[in-house]
């Protein structure tokens, strides 16, 4: 039987009397939720009619004639230089697919509150009720002037891919998918730890990603980016290979820079003699195929709730096992990027962030695991206090060093 969720604040009769008992009175899921998660709260005080008069009418006046003079100036006179629009149309959202705007605005005030708890930035949920790659581009372009960054969230590939793009060519903020590009920078932090416990540089390794969407093209670029000794990546064809007639504009690009090796046929006929298997798909991969990979090889399965390769079945042959859960080591978790990437970002208002700027927050997360490294600590902990500090940092001085940062 489906649950209601009743309001109590309802005139409606029947929900006042006999309605089924609200959901928030037995989960404490819906009890947090209820209301919402997140608020504005006033950073000046309006305690009287002196204050009224400078927080808003006559004196407000004075700021907005400087701004139109200045245009610059509305990044010291206003929130707009630290805030940052989480965008999303709901056709993406989590592991439960096209569910809507409304039934994501959940994970997008989430997202939010983890910008502000990690990253000290101000996030605002912004869910669009449309699909089409224009009118995303068009709304958002219109919205920005009342934002410093744009962080895009749970929008379908292919669409993303485009959408961002576009948004990146006509805006002078800082635009970032998050599902691309945060889980690219935590994967290759773990990547790069998990090789020097090892004792092997990148450039040794092959790796295998599962999943050719949002999350398996942008790791595929970054690990390239890195200097990975070759990356191979299969969607639910098979490797994507440059001798496929059916790939979609997207895959042939990948096609172009990974599969240095010429690799053909499935996911399991790339893992056998692999270093890496990276997880963004879902799905089970066969324990014969993990059996397959080379000694020493590092599992990371980061499908969530339920990973490619259970850590059970991992560990019987993985040197280093990572998944995208909290209930076991080595999580690959996006918070550890994203609040520090946007704060840093913001710190020096750049214009955009650059690959330059996602390495540097990758090598600065990796290196806040520093001595502590072992097999089941190649990744810190979200709430480890000196990861948004040092992602903030590095990612300022490579946009100061990439010549995109404007102060």
């Amino acid at each position: 039987m489906a649950a209601e969720i009743v309001n109590p604040r309802s005139d409606n009769k029947a929900d006042q009397d006999g309605g089924a008992e609200p959901l928030d009175s037995f989960d404490p899921v819906f009890a947090l939720h209820r209301g919402g998660k997140m608020a504005v709260q006033a950073t000046v005080p309006v305690r009287d009619k002196d204050d009224l008069s400078l927080a808003y009418t006559p004196g407000v006046a004075r700021v907005c004639t400087a701004i139109a003079e200045q245009p610059e100036l509305v990044n010291d006179y206003t929130w707009k230089s630290s805030v940052v629009a989480v965008v999303t149309d709901g056709t993406a959202v989590l592991g439960l697919g096209d569910i809507g705007p409304q039934a994501s605005l959940p994970v997008m005030e989430g997202k939010a509150i983890l910008f502000k708890q990690f990253g000290g930035v101000d996030a605002v949920p912004i869910a669009l009720d449309c699909t089409d790659v224009d009118d995303i581009v068009e709304t958002v372009v219109r919205l920005a002037p009342s934002f410093g960054g744009v962080n895009l969230e749970d929008i379908s590939a292919p669409r993303c891919f485009e959408i961002e793009r576009r948004l990146q060519e006509r805006l002078d903020i800082p635009v970032f998918h998050d599902d691309q590009h945060g889980t690219a920078v935590v994967t290759l932090a773990a990547l790069r730890n998990a090789a020097r416990l090892s004792g092997r540089e990148i450039g040794q390794l092959r790796a295998v990603i599962s999943g050719a969407g949002a999350a398996g093209v942008a790791i595929a670029k970054m690990l390239v980016e890195a200097g990975i000794g070759d990356v191979a990546v299969a969607d639910r064809k098979g490797v994507v290979s440059a001798d496929r007639e059916d790939l979609t504009p997207v895959k042939r690009e990948l096609a172009g820079f990974t599969n240095k090796a010429g690799i053909s046929g499935s996911l399991e006929d790339a893992l056998a003699g692999a270093d890496v298997f990276i997880g963004v798909s879902g799905g089970t991969v066969p324990e014969e195929a993990v059996a397959s990979m080379a000694e020493g090889a590092f599992v990371f399965a980061m499908a969530n709730p339920n990973p490619e390769v259970h850590p059970d079945v991992a560990h019987k042959y993985a040197a280093v096992v990572a998944t995208g859960r909290s209930d076991f080591p080595n999580q690959i978790n996006n918070v550890l990027a994203f609040p520090g990437i946007f704060a840093g970002a913001l710190q020096v208002r750049a214009s955009r962030i650059t690959e330059g700027m996602k390495i540097a927050a990758a090598e600065a997360l990796a290196a806040v695991v520093g001595d502590d490294l072992a097999a089941d600590y190649v990744i810190p902990s979200p709430f480890d206090e000196r990861v948004a500090p040092a992602v903030t940092a590095a990612v300022a001085a490579a946009a100061r060093a990439e010549g995109v940062a404007r102060r």
